[in-house]
């Protein structure tokens, strides 16, 4: 036998018993007997073969295999088999995370056996090594999170490679000459894993789409989208169908409606908006009181469920607002047309109506199908204006807030409807405050683009009463319709938007950093952790670490989500919440105004699991949008700083690690590192108590909230990541 065949079975003999549990275990419900274990480690010698024989029977006195038949045996059944989602972290390793444990299951790469992140495995637990972590190892994939990926091709003679962009992805993907379907070296592309052999390194794919040059404005928008499975076109079919739909308002349908084109409405929006799916309306009645409506796009008029429209509008399940585009959930045809609550046009809408008081009390309240014609369309920026001008006889706006760029005087019923509007806003505002909401006025980075989408400027886009008045008015129609629904008996199936209450682990977490800051949270209880919550956030208001507080305290908190188990939302202090007022863009509200026609005509009680079904889905594909979002904005960012690589930039230190410090710089909000090998005046360690580096020798900190002046070493597109340098600290300049 030549000496290394000799070398490979000594050493498949050595580890024999090891061997034979790793095949019993990555396959536990499948019996084996002596021949089959001995074939698939390639040894069909007659020595090999009496030892896997006696192996299988020393490990059956053991009880750690059973005989199931004559000769065939399996792993004893044990309790430490689970069921997890992958956690890939650093160098190819990963965690499992399990429902029912506390802790984690700690993966090495050999162990993950091909397991990537996202998916969801059968992971079997080793015992616990004393004062360890739980260690394990993946013994089948379940199911995979996804099969699609974007990379950079490297293409050879007679193969490609394709590196995949997401740093969590551990292996390149080979693919064969003939799939790599017209790709040229260094492109960018959208690859899909077709197989992944038993004994080779890397997936077997085809490349199923060339996206461009990395880059290159579009390839980068575009390989943003196809990172996350989302598309960028609808297909022929979907634009044809909805090309088709007759969207004239018909005297028919109209009979069957609230007909209410005659009472005072507007839209108040984003100057830039084209879909208008929400319009307030405001009558003074006879016996002091107000009817406000808030009347809605009726999106659920023309999708009927199972269409390949509505097929597709359920897949998408929402818009996704990138840096300097919408891919929207239906076609323009709808979105931004027969659907959108134009001024001077009749609408089909579906409204929530109140009659209140002028203490803001709800007195009545009607929900159903109307009709309704828009008076007027208001930017924020001129409704602002109105509410800050309030004792004006004429209602004039400038130019330059106008959304025409001309000035003009506004209709004095508007006015007077706005701003009374505006302060019973404020009293609505001010009792879920009381109550526990908790006001996340987050600040919004938004970027001037010429032409060719690069960015010429940045600026902050804040809430102001406009924007709290339509807030006000769309959490009451939200809240409304699922306290309708949710406190009906017999209970029915609903749609419910949830938000739980924060981990206590993430708020003691937070403490610990505003600590840092001169800050400190009451967490008591609920009501105190709200209200102080609330108080952090007025305190960093106009601070240099008011961007950083605002993100970590939104980070602390549990994401809200879609469900038809109803526990309340904590953020708004609500016991009842849904989202009825935007179906335009979100596929649950057109759940929600279906669900609500059907209860409102008698029907019975939906099926809860096609429901949750839905539910879920609607939550993961919000998920995706959002970090797709994030993503194009992280993209712009170093977009415009590639463009001011000259500039010295003021920054907030916005974390530390022990490979580098964190900077958000304080005019435009972009975030970079600069690396601790890259910090020439000593040699720096990471200080995790701290939050900070510390000099060996200088004994110089930088912590965490400091001040520090950096310059751009290197701004990285396709990565969106930028590395600065460090120029010294703030106070030293």
């Amino acid at each position: 036998m030549p000496k290394q065949k000799r070398k490979i079975k000594n050493n498949k003999i050595e580890n024999l018993s090891q061997t034979i549990l790793n095949i019993l275990r990555k396959d536990h419900s499948q019996a084996f007997n002596y021949k089959q274990i001995a074939a698939k480690l390639q040894l069909d010698d007659p020595s090999s073969r009496n030892q896997i024989v006696k192996k299988l029977k020393d490990l059956q006195g053991k009880g750690t295999i059973q005989e199931i038949e004559r000769g065939k045996y399996i792993l004893t059944p044990s309790q430490n088999y689970y069921t997890g989602r992958v956690d890939i972290a650093g160098r190819g390793q990963g965690y499992i995370i399990v429902e029912d444990l506390e802790e984690d299951i700690y993966v090495k790469s050999q162990n993950l056996n091909k397991a990537l992140n996202g998916d969801i495995v059968e992971v079997y637990v080793f015992k616990r090594k004393k004062g360890g972590k739980t260690e394990g190892e993946v013994t089948k994939i379940l199911e995979r999170k996804r099969t699609e990926f974007v990379g950079t091709i490297q293409v050879q003679e007679n193969f490609a490679f394709v590196d995949v962009t997401d740093y969590k992805m551990y292996t390149d993907i080979f693919v064969p000459k003939n799939k790599i379907n017209g790709a040229k070296n260094g492109e960018k592309v959208l690859v899909a894993m077709e197989d992944w052999p038993e004994k080779a390194d890397s997936p077997f794919g085809s490349v199923i789409k060339v996206l461009g040059m990395p880059g290159e404005h579009n390839t980068e928008i575009h390989s943003i989208l196809a990172q996350y499975g989302l598309p960028y076109e609808f297909p022929k079919e979907v634009e044809d169908y909805a090309n088709n739909i007759d969207t004239s308002i018909q005297a028919s349908e109209i009979k069957k409606r609230r007909d209410m084109r005659d009472v005072l409405t507007f839209t108040i929006d984003p100057k830039d908006a084209k879909d208008f799916d929400d319009a307030l309306s405001f009558e003074k009645l006879d016996n002091g009181n107000y009817e406000i409506g808030i009347h809605i796009a009726d999106v659920s008029h023309y999708l009927t469920p199972g269409n390949e429209l509505d097929d597709e509008a359920y897949e998408r399940a929402t818009s996704v607002y990138l840096v300097d585009r919408v891919v929207p959930m239906l076609p323009e045809i709808l979105s931004n047309n027969a659907c959108s609550l134009r001024p001077n046009e009749e609408k089909y809408t579906f409204s929530a109506v109140f009659e209140i008081n002028p203490k803001a009390e709800i007195v009545k309240q009607w929900f159903g199908r109307t009709v309704t014609y828009s008076d007027a369309r208001f930017a924020y920026e001129e409704a602002q204006h109105i509410i800050e001008n309030p004792t004006e006889e004429i209602h004039t706006i400038p130019s330059n807030i106008s959304i025409t760029d001309t000035e003009y005087t506004v209709k004095p019923e508007i006015a007077k409807a706005i701003l009374e509007m505006d302060r019973l806003a404020k009293i609505l505002r001010t009792k879920r405050m009381r109550a526990g909401a908790i006001s996340f006025d987050k600040v919004e980075v938004k970027f001037i683009l010429d032409e060719k989408s690069n960015p010429e400027g940045v600026y902050f886009k804040e809430s102001k009463d406009a924007n709290k008045l339509i807030e006000e008015f769309m959490l009451l129609a939200n809240r409304s319709v699922a306290e309708f629904i949710g406190k009906q008996e017999p209970k029915k199936t609903f749609v419910y938007r949830v938000h739980d209450e924060p981990d206590d682990e993430k708020i003691a977490a937070l403490e610990n950093i505003i600590k840092r800051f001169g800050y400190k949270l009451n967490t008591k209880d609920r009501h105190t952790t709200a209200t102080s919550m609330n108080q952090l956030l007025k305190d960093v208001h106009g601070k240099k670490e008011q961007n950083l507080i605002d993100t970590l305290t939104i980070r602390s908190m549990s994401k809200a989500m879609y469900t038809t188990h109803n526990i309340g939302h904590y953020g708004l202090a609500f016991d009842y919440y849904t989202h009825f007022t935007s179906p335009i863009r979100r596929y649950p509200d057109v759940m929600v105004h279906r669900l609500l026609q059907h209860y409102l005509d008698n029907g019975k009680s939906a099926k809860e699991e096609e429901y949750e079904e839905k539910c879920g889905h609607s939550s993961d594909m919000e998920n995706l949008a959002t970090n797709a979002e994030r993503d194009s904005i992280k993209y712009m960012q170093v977009k415009y700083m590639q463009d001011h690589q000259d500039q010295d930039f003021l920054g907030v230190i916005s974390g530390v690690t022990e490979w580098g410090i964190y900077i958000e710089i304080i005019s435009n909000k972009c975030e970079g590192m600069v690396r601790l090998q890259d910090l020439q005046d000593d040699r720096y360690e990471f200080d995790k108590d701290e939050y900070a580096v510390i000099g060996q020798r200088t004994n110089k900190i930088y912590r965490l909230g400091d001040e520090v002046y950096v310059k751009v070493k290197n701004a990285d597109l396709v990565k969106k990541h930028l590395d600065f340098t460090m120029l010294g600290h703030g106070k030293d300049f």
